[in-house]
């Protein structure tokens, strides 16, 4: 049972109470405000928790994937070989075959190398053991650019055209080029012919023709740009197996990095997308016939005999078989 506080000349004394001081209600309610997320905060976490969440599934999906294709190597391959690289690669084609044999050939392989751009997880991840012995380093060449389309030219494979970031497209004689060692501080090698036309990037539209010794490529200028590698050439040269290059060279240019190397202009300009142009092709007969595809969704067949207007465009177009 509790006493009632004692009096003392009429005053009343407080009970002494012990520990922290209670907080105002004020504060309290201040507090609770703060923990409480607003709408638009709430839907960021969410959607972040999603995003982490779609990652997750999506890097386990890859990861199952690709567990499941190696399991069944043995069955679709008759022989594999694994080449671990130091860099990303945007593109590789296949050269020239150098030797046919019964049980081996030996084929030449255009590898590009992206330097610039590596990841620190793809250098900690490289496993010099892990390079296969089947594939040999011939030559080097620094390319002025990140590489991220490489097109050899059928009549003479020893000739490849080059897409990088910028508008040109870049042709190199592989034999004649010099072999170069990719060390800090390098120049970049000097391509035998610059191909000039487009007045915006073109990055990654790029073909060859099968019949002619023509290069066709887009960009973000939304042309098409078509030139003849016969512009600037001393002579036919399309057995692959003569040493002579095939692009003309001023006396005295050789390799020397401070000439400029020779360019050549179009031989037409194409104009009908209305957006970037992603890809291009010749028609397998004829030289005077390719197609383009873009970012506007449109597929457009060119004749180069009747003009630089569309021979045909088809709209919409999303996916074609």
């Amino acid at each position: 049972m509790e006493t009632p506080p004692s009096t003392q000349g009429g005053v009343v004394k407080k009970k002494e109470t012990r520990g922290r001081k209670p907080k105002p209600k004020e504060d309290k309610k201040d507090e609770q405000q703060q923990n409480v997320k607003s709408p638009r905060e709430s839907k960021k976490s969410q959607q972040h928790q999603q995003n982490q969440q779609h990652q997750q599934q999506h890097q386990a999906s890859v990861d199952e994937k690709y567990t499941q294709w190696k399991s069944l190597v043995p069955v679709l391959y008759d022989w594999l070989a694994n080449h671990n690289l130091v860099w990303p690669s945007l593109s590789c084609r296949w050269g020239p075959q150098l030797e046919q044999a019964t049980y081996k050939n030996r084929q030449r392989l255009y590898l590009s190398e992206q330097t610039r751009v590596a990841a620190a997880e793809h250098i900690s991840q490289f496993n010099e053991e892990a390079r296969s012995p089947f594939v040999k380093k011939y030559k080097t060449i620094i390319h002025p650019g990140e590489v991220n389309r490489i097109r050899e030219l059928p009549q003479n494979s020893k000739i490849v055209a080059t897409h990088t970031d910028s508008p040109d497209v870049l042709i190199w004689d592989v034999e004649s080029q010099p072999n170069r060692h990719a060390v800090l501080g390098a120049t970049n090698s000097r391509s035998d012919l610059i191909l000039t036309g487009h007045q915006d990037n073109a990055e990654f539209a790029l073909a060859m023709c099968p019949t002619e010794p023509y290069v066709l490529s887009g960009g973000k200028d939304k042309t098409v740009v078509l030139w003849s590698i016969e512009d600037h050439v001393t002579s036919a040269a399309t057995d692959s197996k003569s040493g002579g290059s095939i692009i003309k060279q001023k006396s005295g240019e050789g390799n020397d990095k401070n000439v400029d190397s020779p360019s050549v202009g179009p031989r037409g300009i194409y104009s009908g997308h209305d957006d970037t142009v992603e890809d291009v092709a010749f028609c397998p007969s004829s030289a005077q016939e390719f197609c383009s595809v873009g970012d506007d969704s449109c597929l457009i067949l060119w004749d180069a005999r009747v003009g630089s207007s569309p021979a045909v465009k088809v709209y919409d177009l999303y996916l074609c078989v």
